[in-house]
């Protein structure tokens, strides 16, 4: 029991140290930030219960619907470091309100692939997402997509998410 508090201590830890870093950096090269909207595919657990009322309920399928601000701390000419945080509300298709916030660090290239993984915070506990996407460019127009993967939390099966956004380059 000690050992699952320490986790999620130092979890919240990073997710404060990691918010505080990227508002006050002044080595920001640019931020963004942007809606996003999506699917999620929550694997069967109290979460997937509560959300449909049924004990022993299969996986769920929700929406999503939220805003994503991102900062690039460091630019290497073909690959950005980026840290990103991820605000989202679930289940709102169905009369219910599951918040979720997450941050990741990562990093996107050139050619618009990018990847991040970091601690996130929900009402089926505390947990860490892993993402990979694709944002295309149009001019100054950004069009992220985004899939996410979140290991089984303290009352949530497993999630795994598809997120779409855009946001615009200063």
């Amino acid at each position: 029991m000690k050992k699952t508090n320490y986790i999620k201590s130092t979890l919240v830890l990073v997710f404060l140290i990691s918010l505080i870093y990227t508002q006050k950096s002044q080595a920001q090269i640019q931020s963004m930030a942007g809606p996003r909207v999506g699917v999620t595919l929550l694997g069967a657990g109290e979460t997937a219960d509560w959300l449909t009322g049924l004990d022993g309920s299969p996986s769920q399928i929700m929406t999503q619907y939220g805003w994503q601000w991102e900062s690039r701390f460091v630019d290497g000419g073909d690959i950005s470091g980026l840290v990103e945080w991820v605000l989202l509300v679930g289940g709102m298709e169905r009369g219910k309100f599951l918040p979720s916030i997450s941050s990741l660090v990562g990093f996107r290239n050139s050619e618009g692939f990018e990847m991040g993984v970091g601690p996130s915070l929900s009402a089926g506990g505390i947990g860490m997402v892993f993402g990979l996407g694709f944002t295309a460019t149009s001019g100054k127009l950004n069009l992220p997509i985004n899939v996410v993967f979140s290991p089984k939390k303290q009352i949530s099966g497993a999630a795994f998410s598809i997120l779409l956004g855009f946001n615009m380059s200063q």
